[in-house]
């Protein structure tokens, strides 16, 4: 306890030392400039947030996760450890300190001369095996590379795999040491992005804003709709159905929505329990993403001997629109066939022939294949699905692909996504581009307590085999922003 206490008096000393550099002190004596103003309330020439990991030894009554720091601020990348904890030295003199050695990660982002696009330095622990005629105890990396600390043996050596396919190696087991340096990245998140109940999330960007619609099962609101510029501070914006204006021909049951663009107006596509008992899947439309939507007023999709759920509209290369679902088989002991089947122009009614895209062929999908999403990239279809009991860790995100938007499609043998950092169960993903061009998945995952599906969001890679990745997820430390 000495000890703990000596580190966090020494963090406290770093914080204090940047009076010098024009930082102000609250009634508590630590740092709470978290505006770009000077000591006399004047806004600054310039400045820079810095943003820290979640590792950081946060002062007392400090109440949030970054400063403001008067002028251009840097970091060179390397951290000091400091009995069980490390800590960075800042350019102005702050010394942040990290629980846990070579802990160190931050993002700088500054609108000072100077300011650089997104990049990333790793620096390596002294346990690092530096690879022959590389001098520098470091890499720059363009873009954001981050790591989730694990570590795997190999002989007397250890190495990890970064997220952009990089393994450094160390010497000794379990050796692996670095700290992150982000800057221009926009500053750092961590998972979850909605703490509360928010099964199945479908998320698009509509032009102006990323647009969530969540699960709400019974609740007297079907289908929460929440609002983000980032994808991950999100505020509720209202519900597709609010408890007037549900649709008649359903009576409970609202699972699944995805609001999508479809011509000059937004669909969205649900499931629900039709009067008749069985699940089906809706449509609703809307001049905005936001509402106020308008149900069709009977099922789009509705089967009198098998439930169907877990809608989901995409483009085809040649701008025409298709539906994909599941089949509730696994509810009735039968197999879960994943459909697609072209739409109308409009969105409001299927054409052509259903046909069959995949179903739960493989040992770790269970009895489930479930929650398709579908993403056209380099020549290929990508179906993204959930395999396995929603309710436990066998839950899971796979993938298949094909070269035309009906198929057939090919599986990867073995999920992208798993159980894993805290999270149990993750799934019934959505795939959208973030901020800064990247790929992203949102999806849920249990919380520690099993007790809500929360929102989750991790970068997806594409390696050059072609197959997507989610690297180092389930995540549970620190990302830089989308």
């Amino acid at each position: 306890m000495k000890q703990h206490l000596r580190f966090l008096v020494l963090a406290m000393a770093g914080v204090l030392s940047a009076l010098a550099s024009g930082c102000g002190l609250d009634s508590a004596g630590v740092t709470s400039r978290n505006e770009a103003l000077d000591t006399t309330g004047q806004a600054l020439a310039c400045s820079t947030r810095i943003t820290y990991g979640d590792r950081w030894i946060r002062p007392s009554g400090h109440a949030t996760q970054y400063d403001i720091a008067a002028d251009l601020v840097t970091w060179d990348g390397r951290c000091i450890n400091e009995g069980t904890n490390s800590y960075a030295v800042l350019s102005n003199g702050w010394r942040p300190y990290f629980t846990g050695h070579n802990a160190c990660v931050m993002a700088l982002d500054t609108d000072c001369a100077g300011a650089t696009a997104c990049s990333t330095r790793i620096t390596y622990s002294a346990a690092w095996l530096k690879p022959s005629g590389h001098t520098a105890q470091y890499d720059d990396a363009a873009g954001r590379v981050y790591w989730d600390r694990g570590c795997t043996n190999e002989g007397v050596n250890s190495y990890t795999t970064l997220s952009n396919g990089w393994t450094p190696y160390f010497s000794g087991n379990n050796a692996c040491g670095m700290s992150f340096r982000y800057t221009g990245c926009g500053g750092l998140y961590i998972n979850p992005v909605v703490p509360v109940d928010c099964a199945d999330p479908g998320v698009i960007h509509d032009g102006t804003r990323y647009v969530a619609a969540c699960t709400s099962g019974g609740a007297a609101n079907a289908f929460p709709i929440r609002t983000s510029t980032n994808l991950v501070d999100w505020s509720l914006a209202g519900h597709i159905f609010p408890s007037t204006g549900k649709p008649t021909w359903a009576m409970g049951d609202f699972w699944a929505p995805e609001i999508h663009r479809v011509g000059t107006r937004f669909i969205a596509y649900y499931t629900a329990r039709h009067t008749s008992g069985k699940l089906a899947i809706g449509a609703a439309t809307s001049a905005s993403a936001l509402g106020p939507f308008t149900d069709l007023g009977r099922p789009l999709v509705l089967d009198a001997s098998m439930g169907m759920i877990d809608a989901t509209f995409f483009r085809d290369a040649a701008g025409v629109p298709y539906l994909v679902w599941k089949a509730d088989g696994n509810a009735v002991g039968q197999p879960t066939p994943i459909y697609g089947q072209q739409l109308s122009a409009d969105g409001l009614a299927l054409v052509g022939t259903r046909r069959t895209l995949i179903s739960n062929t493989l040992s770790w999908e269970g009895a489930v294949v479930e929650a398709p999403w579908v993403v056209y990239r380099g020549g290929y279809y990508y179906l993204f699905y959930s395999g396995n009991a929603y309710y436990n860790s066998t839950y899971a995100v796979g993938v298949a692909r094909a070269t035309s938007p009906l198929g057939p499609y090919t599986k990867l043998s073995v999920p992208i996504l798993r159980t894993g950092g805290g999270w149990t169960g993750p799934g019934h993903n959505s795939v959208v581009t973030g901020p800064g061009g990247d790929t992203y998945m949102v999806y849920h995952a249990w919380n520690s307590a099993h007790t809500a599906r929360v929102m989750l969001v991790d970068a997806i890679s594409w390696p050059s085999n072609g197959w997507p990745a989610v690297p180092e997820g389930a995540s549970s430390g620190s990302r830089p922003m989308p």
